[in-house]
């Protein structure tokens, strides 16, 4: 056996070594015994190399498919919008010259796949449809070169078997699922590449510069968004599938450089409950395919491994809630051009290969079961329907229309239908209408998928996930929810959303009120605070007559502003209309409780924002927080790299955060100068294992829980798995609010979903004021976590606040804006920066 696994070592060595050589040439890639349209243009006759000679940038690689798109009968292009930084989102759509005539009959007869009148299709007569995408992860490049090599061979191959292929395929080709990561990734490798390649893993090409290019333009990672969906191109994707619900989606991916490649199924204890047993089934089927093209190419893989189909929100697993089957790839990665590993030098261009021949099985297996993934999908939605229970769920919230409607607007784009509330209702002590509340029934053909998004989940077969283990939207969006509402209360049908509106304020001669229970308040603050407007902020409520004022209710005063009574009032109107902020006028200042006069109604100032980035910084993290700042809120947030700390002025901003890192995040030398400004006034705001650099800094005193877990009856075997099942890899949990507290404002009531991702315990203060959230008793609400880090949590506190000097040191051991679709905590950092004064 280890003579066996020796030859293939040194193929694999021998293969990689060809690779690099001078004389690369599309041999090295394509099928033997193929012949190719000569007027159908080579990779290296527009680009000017052959792929794996450099990595391909973006702006080349759309240029290569335009033109092959403009040379073949084969392909149609589309641009189905843009990234952040305005490159095109393109896909191919492949097929026979007779279907692609006729696509729109052929897609529309598809989607009755998964229609209630689907028992009438012969899917003996209907094309496969499969959707290949490349290279979502910027730096995991091989699967975006290889794209070069699939799309020619789709456009040129001739013979008939790719006739026949054609004749029973729809392919769905998305060369670049992150053409900002990508084009930052191909910069970095080809800038760093020596004429004579040098595979020393500790060469500057192989370690790119933060955040890599990995994510996107807010260092997002694109895989995790597949059900949150809120990145423009995560948006084009997801359209894409629910105009085709296609039946095989692969995922091109990389991992470490000495692992080989692997194809799914994954670990099968680790597929989430509500996908079928025969998807998995489907998937190994299809493995077969590729294990037999890379036995025959000489390469290494492996399968049922370290990856598995748990969270809905990846590439691979998203598809398999949906009626079709996904798979992920995982090459080796080169990270540059070429690499010494534990398996020989492992260059680019075999990378490529092996990605491209990927691509190739996948075509093969579609064609071969074919009609039994075509039966497959529409059996899947044959048995949801009728595994659907009645009634619906319905959520909403009365002070913040503004996130029911965001949670409504991921619906929708999941093709889920979405009703109005027949009429106001109360359901479990929770009021529902409409304008702020909707009605999604469970009949519907997205019912699994809907149970997926919605549902509760605390007990696991497996105790190790590969992502997050909880998702459920309503409790992310700190909406009100019942799963148990009558079909009397579903009303309207909505086909397209549109935004309640808040009615716009009169005009006033004496004061204006801004509701801080809207998602979006804190976007009308800056606004008005930025304008150079005087604004307070209720310290307690108050009313007047029949309307009611929470906590953190800002007022505007009229006289003595900037701005004339005239210009406050069109500009507040603007504003509003804006934001969808309710701002109400008033004429008096006597309210009941406090008065408008009160001291309990503090001055606000306009604050300027730094973030901590580059280093050791989580860039995940801070993408996060400089995606909420900049394309929620409208406010500006200066990124201030590690690099640089010693030289930057820190005097000119209010608050400074610091987020997560894998390491020390900012080196002790820096601690000194970030103290000094916290005694001078600023706030320091940590988050997750900040908090622990904060405390052994001296900025922050606090006593946490620790776990000394012993293994009993655990093997060798098994250590690892024991030690992972301690982590807590994103679980759901619930807080009780002080209210009164400012980092509570603008939450209607005293209990609070918070997500987590990490065992940091802080032990409650022994003064209650002081523990405005805190962890109840009992509060697994979602998720995995093991029992001793349940005992552990119980009664701990995820917010720290403490003064140093002027200032004010905030901490988070939670992360407060996971990945841009945690709605309901993301007023805790927008409370802490506004009021941390007030704490």
């Amino acid at each position: 056996m280890k003579r066996i696994l020796l030859s293939l070592i040194v193929l694999i060595s021998l293969s990689a070594t060809q690779a690099q050589k001078k004389d690369l040439s599309l041999d090295y890639y394509l099928p033997d015994g193929v012949s190719y349209n000569p007027d159908i243009p080579t990779p290296q006759e527009v680009l000017g190399y052959i792929p794996g000679e450099w990595h391909v940038s973006h702006d080349r690689l759309l240029m290569y498919m335009h033109k092959l798109a403009d040379a073949s009968p084969r392909m149609q292009i589309e641009s189905r919008g843009h990234t952040y930084e305005g490159r095109p989102l393109i896909l191919l759509t492949v097929s026979s010259e007779e279907n692609l005539a006729q696509l729109e009959d052929i897609r529309k007869k598809h989607v009755s796949l998964v229609e209630s009148n689907s028992a009438s299709l012969n899917t003996a007569e209907m094309p496969v449809v499969i959707n290949q995408g490349f290279s979502i992860h910027g730096n995991e490049a091989s699967g975006s070169n290889a794209a070069l090599l699939y799309a020619y061979y789709l456009a040129a191959a001739e013979g008939e078997k790719i006739e026949k292929a054609l004749q029973n395929t729809v392919i769905l080709l998305d060369p670049s699922f992150n053409p900002d990561g990508l084009q930052r990734f191909a910069y970095w490798a080809n800038t760093n590449k020596s004429k004579n390649i040098n595979p020393d893993p500790q060469d500057r090409e192989y370690n790119e510069v933060w955040p890599g290019g990995r994510t996107n333009h807010y260092w997002f990672d694109m895989n995790r968004d597949w059900l949150p969906v809120q990145l423009p191109e995560s948006q084009a994707r997801i359209k894409t599938f629910h105009q085709w619900y296609p039946n095989i989606l692969t995922d091109h991916h990389e991992m470490g450089s000495n692992s080989t490649f692997f194809f799914q199924p994954g670990i099968p204890s680790r597929t989430h409950p509500l996908t079928p047993q025969l998807n998995q089934d489907l998937t190994r089927e299809i493995g077969t395919y590729h294990a037999a093209a890379f036995d025959e190419l000489g390469s290494l893989y492996y399968t049922e491994e370290n990856y598995d189909d748990f969270y809905y929100g990846k590439g691979s697993t998203f598809p398999d809630i949906n009626g079709s089957i996904g798979i992920l790839f995982e090459q080796g990665s080169s990270r540059g051009h070429a690499q010494e590993t534990d398996n020989g030098v492992l260059t680019f261009p075999f990378t490529i290969r092996n990605q491209f021949t990927a691509a190739l099985s996948t075509l093969e297996a579609a064609q071969n079961m074919r009609v039994d993934l075509l039966n497959y999908q529409r059996n899947f939605y044959k048995n949801a329907r009728e595994s659907a229970k009645k009634g619906a769920y319905a959520f909403g919230n009365p002070k913040d229309p503004a996130s029911a409607y965001k949670l409504a607007e991921i619906l929708k784009r999941h093709q889920i239908e979405v009703y109005e509330p027949s009429s106001k209702f109360t359901q479990n002590g929770k009021s529902f209408e409409k304008g702020s509340a909707y009605v999604v029934p469970k009949n519907q053909r997205q019912h699994r998928l809907i149970e997926a998004m919605f549902e509760r989940r605390t007990q696991f077969e497996d105790s190790l996930f590969y992502d997050i283990s909880a998702w459920t939207f309503p409790l992310a969006f700190n909406l009100d929810f019942s799963n148990e509402v009558s079909e009397k209360n579903i009303g309207k049908k909505i086909d397209e959303l549109s935004k309640l509106l808040p009615q716009l304020p009169e005009k006033s001669e004496y004061a204006y009120l801004l509701n801080w229970n809207n998602y979006f308040a804190p976007k009308a603050l800056n606004a008005i605070l930025q304008k150079g407007l005087r604004a307070k902020v209720a310290m307690e409520d108050f009313s007047l007559g029949s309307a009611k004022y929470d906590y953190g209710t800002i007022m505007i005063p009229v006289q003595n502003q900037k701005l004339n009574n005239e210009e406050i009032h069109t500009f507040l109107s603007e504003i509003s209309k804006e934001s969808g902020v309710e701002i109400t006028a008033l004429s008096t200042g006597m309210t009941k409780g406090i008065n408008l006069g009160s001291n309990q109604f503090r001055a606000l100032e306009p604050q300027k924002v730094a973030i901590i980035v580059g280093g050791s910084i989580t860039s995940y993290d801070a993408g996060e927080i400089w995606h909420l700042f900049d394309q929620r809120y409208d406010m500006k947030i200066t990124k201030l790299d590690v690099e640089d700390f010693s030289r930057t002025d820190l005097s000119e901003y209010t608050d400074i955060i610091l987020p997560n890192s894998w390491g020390s995040g900012i080196d002790k030398d820096h601690a000194k100068k970030l103290m000094d400004w916290t005694r001078d006034g600023g706030t320091l705001i940590g988050y997750r294992n900040a908090v622990n650099w904060l405390k052994n800094n001296k900025f922050a005193d606090f006593k946490t829980k620790k776990n000394e877990l012993t293994a009993k009856n655990v093997s060798f075997e098994e250590r690892g798995d024991f030690r992972g099942a301690q982590g807590i890899g994103g679980a759901i949990f619930e807080a009780k609010l002080d209210r009164s507290h400012p980092i509570a404002f603008g939450y209607k009531d005293d209990k609070l979903a918070l997500f987590r991702n990490t065992t940091i315990f802080i032990e409650a203060d022994k003064q209650s004021y002081n523990n405005p959230i805190r962890y109840t008793e009992k509060p697994l609400l979602s998720g995995y976590i093991s029992k001793p880090n349940l005992d552990s949590i119980a009664g701990t506190v995820p917010f720290k606040h403490e003064s140093l000097g002027r200032g004010e040191v905030i901490l988070f051991t939670d992360n407060t804006n996971f990945r841009a679709f945690w709605y309901g905590t993301n007023k805790l950092l927008m409370n802490a920066i506004f009021f941390g004064d007030e704490m």
